[in-house]
């Protein structure tokens, strides 16, 4: 016996594909050359050619395949929401934009300004704890801290640190 839940989820998902779309990728003739020569190349990031392949499967256009996101997302492996982000970003913003996400616009906070970073290199240029024969990155963030220069950093922080100068431990 089919449970109400399970019922329900086969019967969305049926007419899923079948529901008018908010975003409906119409591609003209020169957009859906474009496209396939891009992806018929295989030259580009793959982030992008997964985009080409979904914009030329959501293609509602005369002569386009216009499959559901439901088949969409099974033939390319990708997310629903990565289907709707590239349909919403065509419709909105063009092809370029859809095909080219941009750039992350978050900004990073630096654990070590140039006063600690200092201090961690003449940390690890110096004597190891005793008993220790060689300073780990944990202990170089432990000693960091112990010593006041930072209230907590981590120790991949020391280590991208430690990497950008020419110093070796060891």
């Amino acid at each position: 016996m089919v449970s109400f839940r399970q019922s329900f989820k086969e019967d969305r998902f049926a007419t899923e594909g079948i529901m008018q779309k908010l975003y409906r990728v119409t591609l003209t003739v020169e957009e859906r050359q474009e496209l396939r020569a891009l992806v018929s190349k295989g030259k580009v990031a793959a982030r992008k050619l997964t985009r080409a392949r979904i914009l030329l499967l959501a293609d509602q256009a005369e002569g386009g395949p216009a499959e559901p996101d439901p088949e969409i997302v099974a033939a390319l492996g990708c997310g629903r929401a990565t289907v709707e982000r590239v349909r919403q970003q065509f419709v909105e913003v063009g092809l370029e934009a859809a095909l080219n996400p941009k750039p992350t616009t978050r900004i990073y906070e630096r654990r070590l300004d140039g006063k600690a970073e200092a201090h961690l290199v003449a940390i690890a240029c110096g004597a190891p704890p005793e008993g220790r024969a060689r300073w780990t990155l944990r202990l170089l963030a432990d000693q960091m801290v112990a010593l006041g220069h930072v209230e907590s950093v981590c120790h991949e922080a020391v280590r991208q640190t430690l990497k950008k100068t020419s110093l070796s431990r060891g």
